[in-house]
């Protein structure tokens, strides 16, 4: 399980952070609701789609928490925490306040986002804390980060992509701007496959938008082929595969024997999975 995706940005966006040594590992089961806390449903689609987030990329911004009667009061970050419940974490990293004044808390949210170094998931988290958790509108945002409403809500959508592709732009194998073109896919498979190919052959984002524009002509008949129950164990190979050789691989098992599709985009990269696959030994690396 991954730890460790906040970004040094975020701590500093909420007062309080730096003092009494910074953020704090608290465990999930130390933290009370806020019972104040005007929302009361969390689907459990988008928890398990944060939860397997929160697995991938780490917790992208802390919670906001105070101490009282001996426990951790919730003060933001209800979603985050449930999700992290969810993803088995033991601890969630807080941030503690003497006060839960959230009019301040939304107040240097703003004030601060735009100072701030911020990766695209961190603003992207940062973005969804302000809209969801603490109430301010999209208007306020955009008219005093000086953002339009369009950059807001794309932004907060790259934290729908699928957890594997947040991987990718987490570790800057893919950016903001193909992560965004990206979106435009129809589903998470693609997305996925098409990122791979990106951080595989360092595709432009023009170039990434090209195939987004194209996508719609393969569909059809890769959804015409027969669909057969995948087996788990086969997936999981397949997903090995892709990660090592940072493109799609197929797997298929038939009666008496089966085969492996290794898909590649030009000759170049077709060498690079050579080598991947084969090595440097003599007389076998690609010219």
């Amino acid at each position: 399980m991954k730890r460790g995706g906040l970004g040094r940005g975020l701590s500093s966006l909420i007062p309080g952070a730096a003092q009494g040594g910074g953020l704090l590992e608290v465990p999930v089961s130390a933290i009370a609701p806020n019972p104040k806390q005007p929302r009361t449903e969390f689907p459990e689609e988008a928890l398990g789609a944060l939860a397997r987030s929160i697995r991938e990329v780490g917790i992208l911004q802390p919670v906001v928490v105070r101490a009282r009667d001996g426990v951790y009061e919730l003060v933001a970050g209800e979603r985050r925490l449930r999700a992290a419940r969810l993803a088995g974490l033991a601890t969630i990293p807080a941030i503690v306040r003497e006060t839960d004044d959230t009019d301040s808390l939304r107040e240097a949210l703003i004030e601060n986002i735009h100072r701030e170094d911020l990766s695209p998931l961190e603003l992207a988290a940062a973005f969804q804390e302000l809209l969801e958790e603490l109430g301010v509108t999209q208007e306020t945002v955009a008219e005093r980060l000086g953002f339009s409403r369009a950059h807001i809500t794309n932004t907060i959508r790259l934290l729908s992509l699928p957890s594997d592709v947040q991987r990718l732009l987490a570790e800057d194998k893919i950016q903001a701007g193909h992560a965004r073109a990206l979106l435009g896919l129809p589903h998470d498979e693609a997305r996925s496959l098409v990122a791979l190919r990106v951080a595989a052959q360092g595709l432009s984002v023009r170039q990434v938008e090209e195939l987004v524009r194209n996508y719609s002509l393969t569909e059809p008949a890769a959804a015409a082929r027969a669909i057969k129950t995948p087996d788990p164990s086969l997936a999981e190979v397949e997903e090995i595969l892709s990660e090592q050789l940072a493109t799609k691989v197929s797997v298929n098992l038939g009666k008496r024997k089966g085969r492996i599709i290794v898909e590649f985009g030009s000759k170049d990269d077709l060498e690079r999975i050579v080598s991947e696959i084969i090595g440097s030994g003599p007389g076998m690396a690609p010219d």
